[in-house]
């Protein structure tokens, strides 16, 4: 681990996210970041996702990674109460192929940002990186693991380049 606190504080809006966002956890423990999990909604437990923002942030919490589907809110009220960086993962959960998650996301109103990544799995997975590339603006060790991780992306697809045209 990092330090002895939570880095990284992962909400989704509802268990059904949780095939999606459980691409995060290996990511963020391959690099030793610490995280929690937890289900809140916006719209259902709004007093609750205050509280957890705060306990996350006594915590020693960094980085909130939300993720929500259908309006999408999670994000914009985690953004709302924290002034800690917020990545927002939008969920396809309607009939218009998370578009309407997406939009929800990334139009924030000036002031309150919100980091959003691709719908789904994909962007689970970049929230991850950012995440860490967001922890590893003050930690040395973190930014090296950070740049092995890159090098080995680059050399992966060298690899199977050379497969290719062998």
């Amino acid at each position: 681990m990092i330090n002895s606190t939570t880095d990284v504080a992962i909400i989704m809006g509802s268990d059904s996210d949780l095939p999606i966002v459980e691409a995060i956890f290996p990511i963020l423990e391959s690099f030793g970041v610490s995280f929690t999990k937890n289900v809140m909604s916006a719209h259902r437990t709004p007093h609750e996702v205050m509280e957890l923002i705060k306990a996350s942030e006594n915590n020693g919490c960094k980085v909130f990674i939300a993720a929500a589907g259908m309006a999408a809110h999670l994000a914009g009220a985690v953004a709302a109460h924290s002034t800690r960086p917020v990545i927002g993962i939008p969920i396809e959960s309607g009939g218009m192929g998370g578009i309407d998650s997406l939009l929800s996301t990334a139009m924030m109103p000036p002031g309150v940002p919100v980091a959003t990544v691709a719908v789904g799995k994909a962007g689970a997975k970049n929230s991850a990186i950012l995440a860490v590339q967001i922890l590893a603006t003050s930690n040395s060790e973190l930014s090296q693991k950070l740049h092995d991780y890159k090098n080995n992306m680059k050399e992966e697809v060298l690899k199977k380049d050379k497969a290719l045209n062998s």
